[in-house]
């Protein structure tokens, strides 16, 4: 799944995996802490990439687990049900299995607007920056979704 906040509820008391560590990640793993049985975060790198105070919170939640230099490497089901994702440890190398019923991918996307660059404000990661009523920089034109700096 990609939108804890959509698909969260049906996975209530089920354990998960969020992959990713960012602040999409971050911030749905402590959202669905309080949904799901338990959570497990897998993250790429060495550290957690989220604001700190992201990432304190999610460490004082007692149902996730965060496991870093994680690379996932393949989803596992039966019945066309999820049953468990592995992953390679990038550091030992060791291969290792999370048995989990639901999964969020929140590894970031880039959003498709290099064709508005010039024309409307966009932040440092290429969203259109918009206020509360979906204005732009440029009076008139409006903006909506993924793209924008809109979190949800």
């Amino acid at each position: 799944a990609y939108c804890p906040h959509c698909d969260g509820p049906l996975f209530k008391g089920k354990p998960v995996a969020v992959i990713g560590g960012g602040n999409s990640g971050v911030e749905a793993a402590i959202d669905l802490a309080g949904i799901v049985k338990h959570v497990t975060l897998l993250e790429f790198g060495a550290e957690l990439r989220a604001d700190a105070v992201l990432v304190k919170k999610l460490e004082s939640l007692p149902n996730v687990t965060i496991i870093k230099n994680a690379q996932t490497t393949e989803f596992t089901g039966t019945g066309g049900k999820l049953d468990g994702l592995n992953y390679t440890d990038r550091v030992s190398g060791e291969a290792r299995r999370v048995e989990v019923e639901g999964c969020f991918v929140q590894i970031g996307l880039v959003p498709n607007t290099e064709w508005l660059r010039g024309t409307v404000e966009l932040s440092k990661h290429g969203e259109i920056i918009v206020d509360a009523k979906g204005a732009t920089s440029v009076p008139g034109v409006f903006a909506a979704g993924d793209a924008t700096t809109v979190p949800f």
